[in-house]
């Protein structure tokens, strides 16, 4: 038998962030927020060498092990792959770079360095360094140190040679951190006639190094940015005499040990030092080490200044759901109707308003949540902590492994359980990412149990970037698989309660199997002649069994629909699986992050939202939940979302074994849909139609 191929998920995943790095290429998209796509596309990176490659070295480290992890079958040539598709990219982006700048000058925005400084801001940038730079650096010689004290990753350094124009190879090399966590990376000076002018805080530190090492009375000064990436993964250890906390906590502090992953350095950094630091780094070829620009770190530049002209109003401003414009409650409208929000195009404050109801409402007697990444400032939490001040019985259930949010999750355990409500920690072997809550009142007459599942995180900042979709219902079969997860957690001893779920889709305990079983049910179909379509909605697409399933649909006549955000391992193979698949990647103004599965069921068509993409760690590593919409009316809004995004001819890209990231392109005479932006029309015009004027949030 032909062995099927798949598209490895770390190249694909390149190809995502190729997709990222288009929108910063884009003319159409206003300047700053072509800025903020490669800062986007910066820390996207970043995130992958500290994740995915540091995982991919691990295979290599433990060879046949079996690891919690999507196994690659060739692990050092995919980091090959990495190391030319990454360079590639690199180069790329500088032209974008350069590009950029040249656009930003026409609009009387400059960017300089410490070269380019008149007397005036040469003045200025003197006293910002003494009024708060000059405080918060530590300057580090280090030519003679016998290893290199700790680098904090995410920071960038910098790396100067000091020396004297008659004794050029006496130098001495120190290493500065750039305080941009204190100060922002950005340092706006005073305008003129019109121009406005930036300076990057390492340029303040370059222009000051004559002055911070005046001691050594060196005539020359060269300094160059270098970053370091780590591996991330978190090693839980198994003593059995520390608990899970304990060992989260241990953790963490070992991960400042993380090995190398990555090594970019500005290619005119000075070879004696670069050799040093790759030397007192124990980097070696496959340590993925780049050469790149002056700049670094460009994920700050997600927040760069807004010093540019307006570009028209603001895209989207959030409304509130028609079905909650006439009530004083939210709590009211979601005892009589199941209700769809979608972020960001609904107001996320229906999520706090239920959860404030409910902490004041003397009949609510519990809330039970799951929470994987909180707001810095959370509102929600907030809520939970007045409910158990008003003597409800709150319990969260707080994911202590969400990547890169462990120690604000610990924080947020602290503060909870000092406010008196139940914290429960996760699991050692199974992360917690359903999203979930269960609201319990009870009156003399009865109780009564609502609460919502959704496909995105409990987290008011996100909420206006990321598209989810959240379910608020009082079904009362959602209600109760709601509760066996709630009481599985509670007591992981047994997974009765999961296996009991009747009505939601759970991983790690049945998920995979119901989905097999729908999509044999779609090639049942085809072979009886009858019309079969599965509609998926992802972020990912990696599960290899599952794909094996799409392409014997695909090969049996299944029409697939699937909309991809992030990676897409398929390659369906012959022009009867070819033609029978429509598969594309959005990526736009706002991230695509809501989930869902759709099956033709014969004409019954079955329906769910989810946290869950069909990723093997999601499906069998994570406790997941998929809801079925039941509400005809909201599968037909959903429906019509879905057709509006395989109609997208604007932010589109078809997705394909080359990985070319090609844009859907508009037929001849068709109208441009872009996709965002039609779904906001939509959801907008649904409120009008329903409620009259909508109430903007």
């Amino acid at each position: 038998m032909k062995k099927k191929i798949f598209i490895p998920r770390d190249i694909s995943w390149l190809s995502f962030n190729a997709r990222v790095l288009q929108e910063a290429n884009d003319k159409t998209v206003p300047l700053r927020d072509r800025i903020r796509f490669l800062g986007i596309f910066s820390n996207n990176l970043d995130e992958f060498f500290r994740v995915r490659v540091a995982t991919l070295k691990r295979m290599i480290q433990f060879g046949g092990k079996k690891l919690n992890m999507h196994r690659v079958s060739n692990p050092h040539a995919v980091l090959d792959a990495i190391q030319l598709t990454v360079l590639k990219q690199q180069s790329e982006f500088d032209r974008i770079w350069a590009h950029i700048c040249t656009e930003m000058q026409q609009q009387h925005v400059f960017l300089i360095n410490e070269k380019h400084l008149d007397k005036e801001q040469q003045e200025y940038v003197k006293e910002y360094f003494i009024d708060k730079v000059r405080s918060n650096i530590i300057p580090l010689l280090i030519e003679d140190v016998p290893a290199l004290p700790y680098l904090r990753e995410k920071s960038i350094f910098l790396g100067v040679v000091m020396s004297n124009v008659s004794q050029a190879y006496a130098q001495k090399f120190a290493l500065i951190e750039v305080p941009s966590r204190v100060l922002g990376r950005f340092v706006t000076l005073p305008e003129k006639n019109g121009n406005k002018y930036i300076i990057l805080l390492e340029d303040v530190i370059r222009f000051s190094l004559p002055y911070i090492f005046s001691y050594f009375n060196y005539e020359r000064y060269d300094a160059h940015i270098f970053k370091i990436t780590k591996d991330a993964e978190i090693d839980i250890d198994t003593d059995l005499s520390t608990n899970f906390v304990q060992k989260i906590e241990k953790g963490l502090k070992n991960r400042r040990k993380g090995k190398p992953t990555r090594f970019v350095y500005d290619k005119e950094m000075n070879s004696s030092l670069l050799e040093y630091l790759i030397q007192k780094l124990h980097l070696t070829r496959r340590d993925n080490i780049i050469p790149g620009g002056r700049i670094h770190n460009f994920r700050h530049f997600m927040d760069f200044p807004d010093v540019f002209p307006p570009h028209g109003k603001k895209l989207v401003q959030p409304f509130t759901h028609p079905a909650l414009q006439r009530r004083t409650r939210v709590t009211e409208a979601v005892l009589e109707q199941d209700i769809m929000l979608c972020f960001p195009y609904h107001t996320f404050n229906t999520i706090t308003d239920l959860l404030r109801e409910a902490a004041i409402e003397p009949d609510v007697v519990s809330i039970k949540i799951t929470a994987y990444r909180l707001a810095e400032e959370s509102t929600i939490v907030n809520a939970l902590i007045n409910a158990a001040r008003n003597g409800k019985q709150v319990t969260v259930v707080l994911e202590l492994r969400a990547r890169f949010n462990e120690e604000a999750n610990l924080e947020w355990k602290v503060r909870l359980e000092d406010e008196g409500v139940k914290v429960l920690v996760g699991l050692p072997n199974l992360k917690v990412h359903a999203k979930v809550c269960v609201i319990k009142r009870r009156n003399l007459k009865h109780t009564q149990e609502y609460g919502f599942v959704s496909t995105g995180n409990l987290n008011e900042k996100t909420s206006n970037v990321y598209i989810d979709f959240c379910l608020l219902t009082a079904n009362r079969n959602i209600m109760a698989d709601i509760n066996r997860i709630f009481r599985y957690l509670e007591n992981p001893k047994s997974d009765a309660p999961l296996l009991a779920c009747k009505t939601l889709m759970i991983a790690p305990t049945n998920i995979r199997q119901q989905l097999t079983h729908l999509i044999d049910k779609e090639i049942k179909q085809t072979k009886a002649k009858k019309k079969a379509i599965i509609t998926l909605k992802l972020n990912s697409l990696s599960d290899e069994k599952l794909i094996l399933k799409l392409y014997e649909a695909a090969h049996a006549g299944v029409k697939l629909h699937l909309i991809i955000r992030g990676i897409y391992s398929p390659k369906f193979e012959g022009a009867k699986a070819k033609n029978n698949v429509t598969a594309i990647s959005i990526v736009d103004q706002f991230l695509e992050h809501a989930r869902l599965y759709s099956f033709r069921n014969g004409g019954k068509e079955k329906m769910y939202i989810s946290s869950a993409d069909w990723m093997v760690r999601n499906l069998d590593h994570r406790i997941e939940a998929a809801v079925p919409i039941y509400d005809p009316e909201i599968q037909q809004e959903l429906k019509d979302i879905i057709a509006i995004q395989l109609s997208d001819n604007v932010k589109a890209r078809i997705l394909d074994d080359e990985l070319s990231n090609q844009y859907v392109p508009a037929a001849p005479g068709e109208k441009k849909t872009r996709s965002q932006i039609e779904i906001y029309k939509y959801l907008l015009q649904k409120t009008t139609v329903r409620k009259g004027t909508p109430a903007l949030a």
